[in-house]
């Protein structure tokens, strides 16, 4: 039985001998996804996996097999491999069988040659999505996974290489993980990279001077004969001094981490791009990847002007493997949620989930008031802005109806105090509480110069990022309050109808150059402004300050000092696990609901319109799962009335003060 040490750090030695039982029965793939499927359920093997997440490639094993916690970007077109090929000795005329599944290139020894002509080679295809980070995902999220994950992996399993216990030793050390690495061994910088990528020559001979095998060869350790498994296009040209530098595409700006290339095996017509997704696979980071791109774009023949595309092509799709590794997939799931904290799949019924949930739920009500307290001194003292900012941050789009999502609630915070730095030092609250934020400052410059909107490029032939392509579940804090009077150019107006169409209908339209393709999407917007907000929301709360702290930061700053770490957890907790929740109406219910309805319109017509029901409606049901009540009371209806009703008649009295400015 192969230990620990076989399936994490040989997990290619595991794929043979299951392929070499069971050739030429063609269940010997089913039979590699069930064992490491079985492995991965063992003991929380799952936490002694490395992730890429969380430790910089070099220090990974070639060949190894690591996970990726990530989002999908692009879907680039499927590929032709060798799944199974064939090798002969000239001398002797010995065949070997072969796979060529979790490889990007396919292997043979010495003195052996790739017989392509073999009646045994069998072509396979894979998909290759390219993969980035979850964006915008929270600090705390990648410290909690660091410090479950690689410590544990590097306790139990014990057979980390000598830098790698060092970077784990320093890492404890600073508690919290930083994505920008500087190793303590010498390390190809970003420029050598590049130069090698441009000048394989010096990469060849670094490589043909290395006789060592990686971990995952299972020939020894001879240099064997290497074919590109890959059937690709042609490749060529790419004049040296025209390179410009790799773009990784990442939505966000300041963004770190790696980008991946994501092979996938089996069943990839259910992933999409935004899907986030946790994959488990064998790490490829072959230099050879590199010479044989080069050499196939230096033996090109063809017409110079169409050379420039496909090697721009080429130059995206085929990145050097040290910048951007390739990930074998040999499992593969969509993740609920990024919460670190809570089970990965809480749908399971397995009896350490539910008594999970459970446990959580019986003290969900001395969490639920702290958090308004914590909230509430957030937002000066305002305790009804508070209990609307849980509703809002407790929303997700749970279904919808034709094109009308439902369940999202974009609260508009007005009356935020502009000079005090006040919208920002609440976006870093909210930062610390939810998975995945992003904090968009609304200024007349940004709007005009930033890409708010996906594009593909038909050269690269990828698809361009924005800052809209986020995953779902991402709180978007829009901070009107710096926003100078100007004049909005073309791209500003498409910028802010674009932020329009997110929070109306949950959706970004892709720039497909010849036309527009709908992505729905479920993002959480808050947008904080002195006044109305200019753009579209589902609830405007206008805040009433009830105290004004002469240092905003030091203020803000004291609140999160405050709350000791294991509240903190509970804050997070509660609110990843209150947008996981069903909820449902009895008749007898929905019943009373129509009948209180109908009163008030009978009371005040005027007033009391259906999109009033419906914001009821919103309220009453995050108010009741905000309890940990999955169907409608009559309390819970009540009681939603009464803040609408509060919530109206602050409005009410704004307008009174300032004229028609709501």
């Amino acid at each position: 039985m192969p230990c620990v040490g076989d399936w994490l750090n040989s997990p290619l030695s595991i794929v043979q001998g299951i392929f070499a039982q069971n050739v030429p029965n063609s269940d010997w793939e089913k039979k590699v996804t069930e064992f490491f499927k079985e492995k991965l359920k063992e003991n929380n093997a799952t936490n002694w996996v490395p992730s890429l997440n969380d430790v910089p490639v070099h220090y990974l094993k070639p060949n190894s097999l690591v996970k990726f916690r990530c989002m999908v970007q692009d879907m680039f077109d499927p590929e032709f491999y060798m799944g199974v090929y064939e090798t002969v000795d000239p001398n002797t005329n010995a065949r070997v069988l072969h796979f060529g599944k979790y490889r990007d290139v396919a292997e043979c020894g010495p003195q052996q040659e790739i017989d392509l002509n073999s009646s045994q080679t069998v072509t396979s295809e894979r998909q290759t999505f390219y993969c980035v980070p979850v964006p915008g995902e929270s600090a705390w999220v990648k410290e909690i996974s660091f410090l479950t994950g690689l410590v544990l992996y590097a306790i139990i399993c014990g057979i980390l290489n000598p830098q790698f216990h060092a970077y784990i030793s320093a890492s404890q050390a600073r508690v919290s993980p930083s994505t920008s690495y500087t190793p303590s061994r010498h390390k190809r910088s970003y420029e050598e990279d590049e130069d090698m990528d441009l000048h394989p020559s010096k990469q060849k001979e670094q490589h043909m001077g290395n006789s060592c095998c990686s971990g995952g060869d299972i020939h020894g350790c001879v240099e064997p004969k290497r074919l590109e498994t890959e059937a690709s296009a042609g490749h060529h040209v790419i004049s040296p001094n025209c390179s410009p530098p790799l773009d990784l595409n990442f939505p966000l700006p300041g963004e770190k981490g790696p980008a991946c290339l994501v092979k996938v095996y089996e069943s990839w017509e259910s992933f999409k791009v935004n899907d986030v997704l946790e994959v488990f696979g064998v790490l490829s980071v072959d230099p050879v990847l590199s010479i044989v791109n080069s050499e196939e774009r230096d033996s090109s023949t063809l017409d110079p002007m169409e050379c420039m595309d496909t090697a721009e092509e080429q130059r995206v799709h085929s990145p050097p493997a040290s910048l951007v590794p390739r990930i074998h997939v040999i499992l593969a799931q969509k993740l609920q949620h990024i919460n670190p904290l809570l089970p990965a799949c809480l749908n399971e019924e397995e009896s350490k989930t539910c008594e999970f949930v459970s446990n959580f739920m019986s003290e969900l009500s001395p969490v639920r008031a702290e958090l308004l307290g914590f909230l509430t001194h957030a937002l000066l003292g305002d305790s009804l802005a508070a209990e609307y900012l849980i509703l809002h941050l407790i929303s997700t789009v749970y279904a919808r109806r034709d094109v009308l999502p439902l369940g999202k609630f974009t609260v508009n915070l007005s009356g935020c105090p502009r000079n005090s730095a006040f919208a920002e030092h609440l976006y870093r609250l909210i930062q610390q509480l939810v998975p995945a934020s992003y904090h968009l400052r609304m200024s007349i410059e940004s709007m005009n110069h930033s890409r708010f909107i996906p594009h593909k490029d038909y050269t690269a032939n990828r698809l361009v990022s924005g800052l809209l392509q986020l995953a779902s579940n991402t709180s978007l804090v829009i901070d009107e309050t710096q926003l100078e009077q100007g004049q909005l150019d073309t791209a500003g107006v498409r910028n802010v109808t674009a932020l329009g169409n997110l929070i109306t209908w949950q959706k970004v339209d892709y720039d497909f150059n010849y036309h527009r393709m709908e992505f729905p999407c479920n993002i959480n917007v808050l947008i904080t402004s002195e006044g109305r907000s200019l753009l579209p929301s589902d609830c405007q709360i206008h805040l009433q300050p009830q105290i004004i702290p002469p240092n905003m930061e030091e203020y803000m700053s004291s609140l999160l000092t405050a709350v000791l770490p294991s509240v903190l957890n509970k804050f997070r907790i509660y609110l990843s696990l209150l947008r996981l929740l069903d909820y449902s109406i009895s008749d007898e219910v929905t019943k009373a609901v129509e009948e209180d309805f109908v009163e008030m319109r009978k009371n005040d017509p005027e007033s009391v319109t259906a999109d009033d029901l419906h914001k009821m409606l919103l309220v009453a049901r995050f108010l009741s799962l905000s309890a940990g009540q999955t169907t409608l009371s009559r309390e819970r209806w009540l009681r939603a009335k009464q803040l609408e009703a509060l919530r109206k008649a602050r409005l009410q009295q704004q307008k009174c003060v300032n004229g028609n400015e709501l």
